[in-house]
């Protein structure tokens, strides 16, 4: 009777090799949009069958990180335009206004502590690993958000972070020079609450950030002035009207 039990417990093991494998080379970035997987390269490099393979395409498809057409086979999803839009310019606000109502219960433990992060981030730049940085990058503003006292703005937060790990979230493989400039920005950020500036300060600069990220994304080849210009702004506490319009 417990003949199948090992074989299928293998089975499963295998298949969660093979899903991990792929997922982490997608958010990497090894796996770019559009990357066709062929699943018996896969089973070879894992040295595991295709079926083991085949189930964690399946689930992966599922997450929505690849799409499969007949005759074509799986292929890396690219990250909705439109979907990350929506998320980024509503995460920009809930999570804004939720770091301004923790302000008055954020520790100099809780500055030491994001500071560390945004350290970490910084080290994280010389071998760049888009993924790492893009998990320092929310441990960074949870410890900024995570005392707001309003539970439902809370809980807004809490989606839209998990709503840009459903679309992929580390867009920083598609823009690698924002990521030297967030930690600018954090920083910069960082000063302003150790200056104790106002809470509407606070969350206009948070506001911007964000909005910075959005922007670099959606207009790659503009980043890097707009974000000298914000780093500037945040450093004086006034922020540029066109970077949170």
């Amino acid at each position: 009777m417990n003949s199948g039990t090992p074989s299928s417990s293998n089975n499963s093991s295998k298949s969660e090799l093979a899903y991990h494998s792929i997922r982490d080379r997608i958010l990497s970035g090894d796996y770019s949009p559009g990357h066709r997987l062929v699943l018996s390269r896969i089973a070879e490099q894992l040295s595991v069958s295709v079926v083991p393979v085949r189930e964690a395409i399946r689930r992966l498809e599922a997450e929505g990180l690849l799409t499969f057409e007949r005759n074509v086979g799986a292929t890396v999803a690219g990250i909705d335009r439109d979907e990350y839009l929506f998320t980024m310019q509503t995460l920009s606000i809930v999570e804004s206004a939720a770091t301004a109502l923790a302000l008055p219960a954020l520790g100099s433990d809780d500055l030491a502590k994001a500071q560390q992060i945004n350290h970490e981030m910084e080290n994280c730049l010389a071998r760049f690993d888009p993924v790492r940085f893009t998990e320092l990058n929310h441990d960074f503003h949870q410890v900024l958000y995570q005392n707001c006292p309003n539970p439902h703005l809370l809980d807004l937060v809490h989606r839209g972070w998990n709503r840009l790990g459903a679309l992929r979230s580390s867009t920083f493989n598609y823009i690698p020079g924002r990521a030297e400039q967030s930690v600018q920005e954090h920083q910069a950020l960082l000063d302003l609450i150790a200056a104790k500036a106002s809470a509407d300060e606070v969350e206009r600069a948070c506001r911007a950030h964000r909005n910075a990220t959005l922007n670099a994304y959606l207009s790659p080849e503009q980043p890097a002035s707009e974000t000298a210009q914000l780093t500037s702004s945040l450093s004086t506490n006034s922020l540029p009207k066109e970077i949170h319009q």
